[in-house]
């Protein structure tokens, strides 16, 4: 005890073995609070700011909110720019560019090496190259990046002597087009125009020069959808069919042949082959296409009309006359 009758105690019996680092709660939190200045004790407490991660986009909106002056100055020059190209489009400056250059876009394609150098074209027979590359509007200043193959293909398909077509681009600078072209079966006039049709009669293309002037021959309204009734008559024809010039198709019906001698043969309406097999051996034997007549008539079953000609006709006229007045003698 001390003088005051205090029982006097070690330090170490009050507080008991502390290990290293730690502390009662009573001491730490008395430590704490003597460790915490009265300012900070004095300001509220804020959360600790998160660290967000942004991407391209949000570090570009960082710095322009960062710098409302490099804003402003992006959107004057975005306005210049929008103006200075509205007035070269308005002023033809632009379209002059283009003719020369191409597009944009073609010319900047065609600077780091996608021009077109070679087009390689197959399957052309009755069509041209050039044609060819007219109809899929490929020219010198179109490049192979921005070629669009399936308009190609449809633009190529539209012409009425390409029944299919196919597109493939091989980079960085060729460009292959294969072309399945319709073959000419005939020719068909109708009011004037030669046309050349397919075993379809559909319309391939007109006649443009005497190429196909050896194909089968028709003429007349919808004459093109009977034209594969018209070349089995011409193979009935036999012997006669290098005579035929062409067959005109009379109402929807029947047909009449125009002859190479300038003859018209009508045909029946019902069987017109046999009454051909029967015409081409009249010919072998008589040789009646070469007589001074106008026409035959065929549409009687057994029987050959024929009409002469006005001069023909004249003379035989003249012939029976003489003959009548023989006949008759002096009265």
């Amino acid at each position: 005890m001390d003088g005051g009758g205090r029982l006097l105690r070690s330090l170490s019996a009050v507080v008991p073995d502390m290990m290293p680092g730690f502390a009662p709660p009573r001491l730490a939190v008395a430590g704490a609070l003597v460790a915490v200045p009265a300012r900070a004790l004095a300001e509220p407490l804020r959360p600790a700011r998160r660290r967000t991660r942004h991407g391209l986009g949000g570090r570009l909106l960082g710095v322009l909110s960062r710098r409302p002056r490099l804003v402003g100055n992006l959107l004057a020059a975005t306005l210049f720019a929008s103006v200075g190209a509205y007035g070269a489009v308005c002023s033809g400056e632009y379209a002059a560019f283009v003719e020369a250059n191409g597009t944009l876009p073609d010319l900047i394609a065609r600077s780091v090496g996608f021009s077109i150098a070679a087009v390689t074209i197959s399957g052309l027979n009755e069509l041209s190259e050039t044609q060819v590359l007219a109809a899929a509007g490929i020219t010198p200043k179109s490049s192979l990046a921005f070629l669009d193959a399936a308009d190609i293909r449809r633009r190529l398909k539209a012409l009425p002597l390409v029944r299919d077509a196919s597109v493939t681009k091989l980079y960085p600078d060729r460009l292959l087009v294969a072309i399945t072209e319709r073959q000419p079966y005939a020719l068909w006039q109708k009011d004037g125009q030669v046309a050349i049709i397919g075993s379809d009669g559909q319309v391939i293309d007109e006649r443009h020069d005497e190429r196909h002037d050896g194909l089968p021959f028709v003429a007349g309204e919808n004459a093109n959808a009977h034209v594969a009734e018209y070349v089995k008559l011409l193979a009935a024809a036999d012997d006669l069919q290098p005579k035929i010039r062409a067959g005109a198709l009379i109402a929807e019906r029947r047909w009449n042949l125009v002859m190479t001698s300038g003859v018209i043969v009508k045909l029946p309406e019902i069987d017109p082959a046999t009454a051909l097999a029967g015409l081409a051996r009249l010919e072998r034997t008589a040789h009646i296409l070469e007589k001074d007549i106008v026409s035959l008539d065929l549409r009687v079953p057994g029987r050959v009309v024929a009409r002469l000609t006005e001069e023909a006709a004249s003379n035989r006229a003249d012939l029976l006359n003489r003959k009548a007045g023989k006949r008759s003698g002096p009265t």
